[in-house]
């Protein structure tokens, strides 16, 4: 008995646990630089995403938007960018704060066009724009937001600290950056199955409803790989910003990671 049971943990180990490699792509034979392959990634699954993003979270991602959105109502900020806005979920319930004006900025033409219609659906071009562009280059002035908010998206940059850098630089003084995403639970028990259900299921979802397997494959080594908890939060020290808390959700499926500019 004693051996099986160091086999079964061996082979669990290796299916499910985390990657080491640092640098992880979309499409791993491909050439082009993480940026051109995360595009083209959404701009092929964007018609089917907003659809298997509910069934995939079971639409709990919409609670943690909510959440975003209380926790920014209380700094009542007036001008907003939403990094990463892909078809414009958060940077719309964000649109529930009085008097903010909003810009939603993401890479994928694909997504972008998406995100433009539903604005258009609910009357809020006046309040919100949606533009095209990349978050590691940003095209606005510097001190232009009183906040920046980013939903499932500082994984998917080139270079996490110019990207975070850049964040700095166009938010105000004590301008508030709230960042939601992935994180793997820290249970053994929960992290077990949460690998399972995203390195497993998820892609075959993906596979199923959006054609692309390699997509969802990627969003889930991604989520696996990236530094959550207290390791985002020195990257986020490190790269100037105070004041820095991260909030656990869900049985720590996700985190919301909260910032302040001095």
């Amino acid at each position: 008995m004693t051996q099986k049971v160091i086999v079964v943990v061996s082979v669990q180990m290796i299916i499910f646990a985390p990657s080491m490699e640092k640098h992880i792509k979309p499409y791993q034979n491909d050439k082009d630089t993480k940026k051109k392959q995360v595009t083209k990634m959404f701009d092929g699954i964007a018609k089917s995403y907003d659809a298997l993003n509910r069934i995939i979270t079971l639409g709990i991602d919409l609670r943690w938007r909510k959440n975003i959105v209380r926790m920014l109502a209380r700094e009542n900020p007036k001008t907003i960018l939403d990094i990463a806005t892909g078809t414009g979920d958060l940077v719309i319930a964000l649109s529930s704060i009085k008097n903010a004006t909003l810009v939603g900025l993401d890479i994928s033409p694909g997504m972008l066009e998406i995100g433009k219609k539903k604005v258009l659906d609910q009357a809020l071009q006046d309040r919100i724009q949606m533009v095209l562009g990349d978050s590691e280059q940003l095209q606005f002035e510097d001190h232009s937001f009183d906040a920046v908010t980013i939903a499932f998206g500082v994984r998917n940059f080139e270079n996490l600290d110019k990207g975070l850098k850049e964040v700095f630089r166009v938010l105000k003084s004590e301008g508030q950056l709230l960042i939601l995403e992935t994180a793997v639970p820290k249970s053994a028990f929960f992290r077990f199955f949460y690998l399972l259900y995203t390195k497993k299921i998820m892609p075959s979802l993906g596979k199923l409803f959006a054609k692309d397997r390699t997509a969802y494959a990627y969003l889930s080594d991604s989520a696996a790989n990236f530094p959550c908890g207290e390791a985002f939060n020195n990257i986020l020290k490190k790269n100037g910003f105070i004041g820095v808390k991260d909030y656990p959700q869900t049985l720590g499926v996700a985190s919301i990671y909260s910032a302040k500019k001095p």
